[in-house]
């Protein structure tokens, strides 16, 4: 079953919770054991797995990857967005996850994020959930 979310971020770096709507994707599917497949369309934004019970880890990784890419550089892509497409690079735009006893299989301070580096903007991300008796 294929399930499409959208949602809009709020500033120009932005981490927003979607596990819950991840969940609801699982259950709608009606998943008892499987996969779900998460995927960001957007060359900007992607998707991270991180702690979601401290919010100031998001604050914390916008810092890091902000270091670590800079608006500063030399850029020669035109759009003046050069810095979120190579965030979205090093963050990846997919992740699958394991589905048991029809909820994600997270770790226990875990959550799925839409990392965004170009908003605000309106953004869907792309969910496939597969039940192991499709997989056989």
């Amino acid at each position: 079953m294929f399930i499409r979310l959208d949602t809009q971020t709020r500033s120009k770096v932005d981490l927003i919770d979607i596990t819950e709507q991840v969940k609801a994707a699982i259950a709608e599917a009606g998943v008892g054991d499987g996969i779900c497949f998460i995927y960001c369309p957007h060359t900007t934004a992607g998707i991270v797995l991180n702690e979601d019970w401290d919010p100031t880890v998001e604050a914390d990784v916008a810092m890091v990857l902000d270091r670590i890419v800079p608006d500063t550089l030399p850029y020669r892509h035109g759009e003046g967005n050069s810095p979120a497409h190579i965030k979205a690079v090093l963050v990846g735009n997919d992740h699958f996850i394991f589905v048991h006893g029809g909820e994600p299989a997270l770790g226990q301070w875990q959550g799925i994020f839409l990392a965004e580096f170009d908003g605000p903007r309106h953004r869907s991300i792309w969910i496939k959930v597969v039940s192991d008796a499709d997989t056989c």
